[in-house]
């Protein structure tokens, strides 16, 4: 699953509002990841990771209403959890997992790291630690061909 992007690109929002609103969305962001992943998911960092594109090119990647992405926007997005979902299915090579941490901790990071995705582990065996549950980050390269990540 991509969580929340970062809609402080979305332009009608006025700041100071918008600068709130993007700390919010990478909030929620977090919150998303370890709902999902509690479920047995992964989730895919959007924040930076389509914002810059969002903010460069507004009338190319948003619709018409200036808020819910173009079908450029959504090709993007489509683009950018491709391979997380063909690791998924086992369809492309996992790249190397970080150091096994708190669910908390890895959503907490991977709000804040463009692409970063999400994963439920296991540490001794055991799926929960004294914090929760187990999770790794994934250190995917966004972007690069499935065998080179």
């Amino acid at each position: 699953m991509g969580t929340c992007p970062d809609l402080g690109t979305v332009r009608p929002i006025a700041q100071p509002l918008r600068w709130v609103t993007r700390r919010w969305s990478r909030q929620l962001a977090a919150a998303q990841t370890v709902a999902v992943v509690e479920a047995g998911g992964r989730t895919v960092a959007f924040a930076d990771l389509l914002g810059q594109e969002f903010d460069t090119n507004p009338a190319e990647m948003f619709g018409l209403d200036r808020y819910h992405p173009s079908a450029q926007g959504y090709l993007q997005i489509a683009y950018a959890v491709l391979p997380s979902v063909c690791g998924a299915l086992e369809l492309w090579p996992e790249p190397r997992a970080r150091r096994a941490e708190s669910i908390y901790l890895a959503a907490a990071k991977a709000a804040e790291e463009p692409g970063a995705e999400v994963i439920a582990t296991r540490v001794g065996g055991r799926a929960t630690g004294p914090h929760g549950r187990w999770a790794t980050m994934l250190g995917r390269r966004h972007g690069a061909r499935p065998d080179r990540a």
